[in-house]
């Protein structure tokens, strides 16, 4: 006769005692690390909290100045809103930038990507008389096709992002003005004949004075929150995005790659043709872009949207995502967009001058990248 601690003849003494083992799992004594030491843990398991603090942050520092300083409603609906509006550009490219950077790549031509699908779809719909429902999806596959050359040089000529996108982006400086003879689109033309590339521009207004009301596309009342579509718009891309990035086996290649691109191709990922497929998605974002740039300003200009590359760089790092590839939040660089604004009208609103502001954007990038290192040896 035999019970469950005898072996027999079918199962290894090994096996017989595995019921008998001890079921504890090891585990870390953690109650002696230091403060800093579980800042640190948290920080990197949870990335976005970074951005919302610098957020949470800068709005109290920014809203006591301007009530306390210069009396402004800084923290007002009305003026978080128009916020909201004016980084809505940023926001999309800083989308386009962040599926790059987590390749480990980099892309500064994302600006004049976007500049050139806007002149592309502006002289198209006004000057050859275009259907809009055509002149936008060209526009953005001619810049799904700039971003495609990059992914190309760099995947199969193995020239560094940084250089690629460098030289690209004084190519497409130069296409640019060669296309539109400096010219710009007048906000009346656009009006006149093709009012639906000023699409994104429609404002929805929300107001609680005289009765909670909600208007579209009329002026705002006093003190109502407006809303433009293009900010909802940046919403629901970064929900797509997201759901990439995290839920298909695409996304799950992309974080690999950044991570550790020779250990990837090792496990069957078809590692060029990822990368060339993260360049030309980010340059078809930043064609969406164009559209919603259009209706964001009213016009097409080819000079416009200068400061876009370092805003989105800047974004994107400060919304948690390594330089080094591996590791990111889309939220969070959408709220890194949102920090960008809220320096810029905060420091504006204080009457600081232009070059402080420019000082104040290089500095967070600075201090965001020292942040990144500081978390990448958390796990060193």
């Amino acid at each position: 006769m035999s019970d469950n601690s005898t072996p027999t003849k079918t199962i290894s003494d090994f096996e017989a005692k595995l019921e008998q083992a001890d079921k504890n799992v090891a585990s870390f004594d953690t109650s002696s690390l230091g403060f800093m030491f579980k800042l640190r843990g948290f920080l990197r398991e949870y990335p976005t909290s970074i951005p919302a603090m610098i957020l949470l942050g800068s709005l109290l520092i920014f809203g006591i100045n301007a009530t306390l300083i210069s009396p402004n409603n800084f923290l007002s609906a009305n003026a978080l809103s128009t916020i909201l509006a004016q980084v809505t550009v940023t926001g999309i490219v800083a989308i386009a930038q962040t599926i790059i950077i987590l390749t480990a790549g980099i892309d500064l031509s994302v600006g004049a990507i976007l500049v050139v699908s806007s002149m592309i779809m502006g002289k198209f719909a006004v000057e050859a008389g275009v259907p809009v429902l055509v002149a936008v999806p060209f526009g953005m596959l001619f810049a799904a096709a700039m971003g495609w050359v990059n992914g190309i040089l760099v995947t199969y000529a193995k020239i560094p992002p940084f250089i690629v996108t460098l030289g690209t982006l004084n190519v497409f400086n130069a296409l640019k003005l060669w296309y539109t003879g400096s010219q710009s689109i007048r906000a009346m033309d656009l009006e006149e004949k093709t009012p639906s590339l000023l699409f994104f521009g429609k404002n929805i207004n929300v107001g609680f004075g005289d009765g909670f009301h909600v208007t579209f596309n009329t002026p705002p009342a006093d003190g109502d929150a407006t809303i433009i579509l293009g900010t909802i718009a940046l919403l629901l891309l970064a929900v797509l995005v997201w759901y990439m990035l995290y839920r298909t086996a695409w996304g799950r290649h992309v974080h690999a790659i950044g991570d550790d691109p020779d250990a990837a191709m090792l496990t069957g990922i078809q590692t060029r043709r990822v990368l060339i497929s993260v360049y030309a998605l980010a340059g078809m974002i930043c064609g969406f872009g164009a559209w919603v740039a259009i209706g964001r300003i009213g016009s097409v200009s080819p000079i416009a949207f200068e400061t876009v590359n370092l805003d989105s760089i800047t974004a994107t790092v400060i919304g948690g995502t390594s330089l080094f590839g591996g590791r990111g939040s889309i939220a969070g660089s959408v709220i890194g967009a949102v920090i960008v604004g809220v320096f810029t009208t905060g420091l504006a609103i204080a009457g600081v001058d232009d070059y402080w502001q420019y000082f104040a954007a290089g500095s967070l990038v600075i201090f965001a990248v020292a942040l990144d290192q500081w978390l990448r040896r958390a796990s060193q």
